[in-house]
């Protein structure tokens, strides 16, 4: 995570440099907002994004809520001016072709960033959709089918998006009727150990077939004593760490620990193996925050694995970077035999902002093959 957060640091550094010296330029920028005023201003900008890099991962508070905020969105409103101004500056050879045209083009490249960001803020403050899915699960007993599963991924819970927000996710899974519940990781930003103040919320979460949970790689971020299964079992959630239960008999869920988290540590082992051996007869549902290992994940007879983690790429255009470490992305897919669906995230990490798709909850309505035993 520090190494993350340096090369974080140094693209911040580097993309409000150029921001703001491209702006520099635009004549109608410099008369609405002097340069005296400009680059004091955007240093300012810059120092509440290093500070909150630096200190917000030892806690949590209202400076450092605020520092977030500002510095975080401002991040990714900076990344959205730059793409325009970038790409005149291909189209212009930086500047050295249509010189007289530049200023102007400069301009309404600045104007186009500050409308997808405007986009993005909209789809980011927006609730999450439901995205409805049904599943044909092998072996499920015919007395199953039409069971709900409403799965949550990536809430990010923190200095950002706090217990209004997720009393907001309460009432909407509650108007779903599911029979199960469950969270696919990443439900805390990580700054610390989690706070109490969810516990109360966590707790209103129900379903006839229970609350189910696995770890994302957030749990692990500043969790001196592991991720926060302790909080998460007081609200009555059944934490899943590479092992499986019989929910219902013929139906059973498994889950793993975040595979990325520990991706260097993979080789010779296979937690979706042990997750998913010895389990009973039936429909078997696996619950992976990273959509990794998913080949061994139908090979040992899953029947459906939800994951998350990817969230879509939040804001366009970092899903095609995305899409090469995670090429089961998002949506729906169908690996050997076994269907697979990667949530785009509930909440949002960093920024409150989404570009060009909203957060989503899935819910998931399993059936049964025809001829299935009651």
């Amino acid at each position: 995570m520090r190494l993350f957060g340096m090369f974080l640091l140094a693209g911040w550094t580097l993309i409000m440099l150029y921001v703001v010296a491209r702006a520099a330029t635009v004549p109608w920028v410099t008369r609405r907002i002097p340069r005296r005023v400009l680059f004091p201003a955007a240093g300012i900008v810059w120092a509440s994004f290093a500070l909150e890099q630096t200190l917000g991962r030892n806690g949590a508070g209202p400076l450092l809520a605020a520092l977030e905020l500002v510095g975080m969105d401002a991040l990714a409103v900076l990344f959205l001016l730059g793409l325009p101004l970038l790409a005149v500056d291909v189209v212009t050879g930086v500047g050295l072709f249509a010189r007289p045209l530049v200023p102007r083009l400069r301009g309404a490249a600045l104007v186009a960033g500050g409308l997808l960001a405007a986009v993005a803020f909209a789809q980011g403050l927006r609730p999450p959709t439901v995205r409805e899915h049904e599943v044909r699960l092998p072996g499920l007993p015919a007395a199953l089918d039409g069971t709900t599963v409403v799965a949550l991924s990536d809430l990010h819970l923190g200095s950002l998006l706090g217990e209004k927000w997720l009393d907001a996710r309460v009432a909407q899974v509650g108007s779903l009727r599911p029979d199960l519940v469950v969270f696919l990781g990443d439900l805390f930003e990580g700054h610390g150990r989690p706070a109490g103040q969810f516990l109360p919320l966590f707790k209103r979460f129900s379903a006839p077939l229970g609350v189910w949970a696995v770890t994302g790689n957030h749990e692990f971020h500043g969790a001196r004593g592991g991720p926060a299964d302790p909080l998460l079992e007081q609200a009555g959630f059944t934490v899943l760490r590479d092992r499986w239960a019989e929910v219902t008999p013929g139906l059973v869920l498994a889950g793993v620990d975040d595979l990325t988290a520990r991706r260097d540590t993979l080789a010779g082992s296979d937690p979706v193996g042990r997750a998913l051996a010895g389990r009973p007869p039936g429909a078997t549902v696996l619950l992976s925050h990273s959509p990794l290992e998913v080949a061994r994940a139908a090979a040992a007879g899953a029947g459906l694995m939800l994951s998350g983690h990817t969230h879509g790429g939040q804001i366009w255009p970092f899903g095609y970077l995305a899409r090469r470490i995670y090429p089961f992305f998002a949506g729906r897919y169908e690996v050997g035999g076994m269907t697979l669906i990667v949530s785009r995230g509930t909440g949002t990490w960093g920024p409150r902002m989404r570009l060009w798709y909203p957060g989503e909850i899935l819910k998931v309505t399993l059936r049964s093959v025809p001829g299935a035993a009651r």
